[in-house]
């Protein structure tokens, strides 16, 4: 007898639902936009107001940004929750595409007021739309977690799509065109993600819909799983308190900067330091002792193994804080130090170079494309006729932006084009991590998190040699793009041994109920990391005025190669806590 399940895989695509796919271009478009304006906020507010820009320093504009990072990965605990428990996955994805697409249009508007309330519009909008693509793949191929694997592939390189699409086009007409060609257009196709889902969602069945109520019953758990260990009302009470503490420093940090201290919830000392030092502090110490009072509560391996999980998301910080540097203090870089006018044979050589990454990645996309039209054309007519007419669009931008390019006898490179190599190279190389992976030589979890902080590290160094011989405090240079490329490339195959395997050991480690928990821990130590990214990059401006750029980023590779060599040094223990977990 067949199941609902089984019903999904009837009309396949390369192997796998047809519906994979719906997702796979819906997942595209979300990052196309989130990735897009990524790539320019940073530009857009440090930039003159000759140039449209809002005229900040870097220092407000990396405060802002660490911010917004942050809060889009803490706002999916929210979005999470609704999704579980009231509105289904199905309506928190239309949600969150819908707010999305209504944070892009308000900043397009470039007012202060809009701006900022598109910032807002934008992090609920992941919040919501961010964690439950990933349920609904969850719940397709529940019963075949052998396809899984290759499921959630696909679906990766759909993201890198979106975010190479996104960086490349937006990030073009923002910087040539105009800020407000950049966030419109990632409004614009952020809407038509949200209708081609809508009008294809009956192709998931009954899965994503509105959670049914039932009513309570006790639970039974296996003879593996750990005792219940009740959140007590101190705990609830330390939750909170670190909450409210840790959100409110978080707010407070850009605000308080970009008012001059007039909006300064923190304006007063406290334990010898400034009352915001002493709030974040009191929220990590709060949250330690929560950990301290609940972890020695449980069973031996159960302990060991959340202690193996806090280990890891401990190193995920620092991960993300450095490698977040991306779309900060690196395309700082990129516009203020780096040669990127091109002339001559190397111009021709990039025109040509930029045009094959254009139109290889796009052909193929679009062959995908053709091949889900094929199998669903005749339900979801016009689900496919407007997903059709985005790539209509996204064509057109590319063949037109090309050619004013060869058009010119000079080339400019875009400071946000490097973005772009991120996404290129995991398109390039995920495959063959993939393979490592698989094969007798796959290193532990901990070994690969060394050799992924020593890959942040090693391209960290680069960016330190391009940038030592840039006079202290100077404003502007030229150095060769060989070094920022060098940066993404090791950066990349560094976030290959890091993120892609990371939610997979902390689904490994934990028993099944505690795994939500976990998760929402997970999400706490990455939206650290990238509040932490922006803390590093309001830093690097007085190390550069006191020591030079290149000093800041020797500090970058010395703490990531550290922690690379800390955690390679701790493989013997993190492998006994694991207790054969591998």
């Amino acid at each position: 007898m067949s199941t609902a399940i089984d019903q999904l895989f009837k009309d396949k695509v390369l192997g796998h639902p047809a519906g994979l796919f719906v997702l796979f271009f819906t997942e595209m478009w979300e990052r196309f936009s989130y990735y897009g304006m990524r790539a320019l906020l940073v530009m857009f507010f440090t930039a003159s107001l000759m140039d449209e820009g809002w005229g900040w320093p870097r220092e407000y504009a990396y405060a802002i940004f660490g911010t917004y990072t942050s809060l889009v990965y803490l706002s999916t605990l929210i979005g999470g929750y609704f999704a579980d428990k009231i509105i289904g996955y199905r309506y928190a994805v239309v949600i969150g595409a819908l707010l999305m697409t209504l944070g892009h249009v308000s900043m397009a508007l470039e007012t202060p007021f809009f701006i900022y309330t598109g910032l807002t519009l934008l992090v609920f909008g992941s919040g919501f739309f961010k964690p439950n693509m990933t349920s609904i793949i969850s719940q397709m191929y529940k019963g075949r977690d052998d396809q899984k694997d290759g499921a959630y592939t696909i679906f990766y390189m759909g993201v890198n799509a979106g975010a190479f699409l996104g960086i490349l086009l937006c990030g073009y007409l923002g910087e040539k065109i105009g800020w407000r060609w950049g966030f419109g257009l990632a409004g614009i196709f952020m809407f038509f993600g949200l209708l081609q889902f809508w009008l294809a969602q009956n192709i998931f069945g009954d899965i994503g819909k509105k959670p049914i109520k039932t009513e309570a019953v006790s639970e039974t758990h296996s003879a593996d799983e750990p005792k219940l260990n009740p959140f007590t009302n101190i705990q609830l009470t330390l939750i909170g308190v670190a909450s409210v503490l840790g959100l409110a420093w978080i707010l407070n940090d850009p605000v308080s900067k970009i008012s001059e201290g007039a909006y300064n919830l923190f304006d007063f000392q406290m334990f010898g330091t400034s009352g915001s030092n002493a709030a974040i502090i009191t929220a990590l110490l709060l949250f330690v002792l929560l950990l301290v009072i609940r972890i020695p509560r449980y069973d031996k391996i159960t302990r060991d193994r959340m202690l193996a999980v806090m280990f890891f998301a401990f190193i995920t910080i620092f991960f993300w804080a450095i490698f977040e540097q991306a779309p900060s203090s690196l395309t700082i870089f990129a516009k203020d130090y780096t040669q990127r006018i091109l002339e001559g044979n190397a111009a021709d050589i990039f025109k040509v170079v930029n045009s094959l990454m254009t139109i290889i990645p796009l052909g193929i996309i679009t062959w995908v494309l053709i091949l889900l039209f094929n199998k669903t054309f005749a339900k979801y007519a016009l689900s496919n006729i407007i997903l059709a007419l985005s790539f209509v669009i996204i064509w057109a931008i590319s063949i037109w932006m090309l050619n004013a390019e060869f058009e010119k006898e000079i080339a400019e490179v875009p400071a946000s084009w490097f973005g772009v190599l991120n996404s290129l190279f995991i398109i390039a190389f995920a495959p063959l991590f993939s393979r490592w992976w698989g094969s007798k030589y796959n290193p532990t979890a901990n070994m690969k998190y060394a050799i992924g902080m020593v890959l942040l590290g090693i391209g960290m160094a680069c960016v330190a040699i391009g940038a030592s011989d840039i006079p202290v405090g100077a404003e502007t240079a030229s150095v060769s793009m060989i070094w920022l490329i060098l940066v993404y490339f090791f950066h990349t195959m560094g976030e290959l041994c890091v993120s892609p395997v990371a939610l997979s050991y902390v689904s490994k480690l934990v028993p099944g109920r505690m795994i939500a928990m976990m998760f929402s821990i997970w999400s706490l130590a990455v939206a650290i990391g990238m509040k932490l990214a922006g803390v590093f990059g309001e830093a690097s401006e007085g190390i550069a005025e006191t020591h030079g750029l290149s000093y800041f980023f020797w500090i970058l590779t010395a703490v990531a190669v550290g922690l690379g060599v800390f955690s390679a040094f701790m493989h013997p223990v993190v492998k006994k806590l694991m207790h054969g977990v591998r």
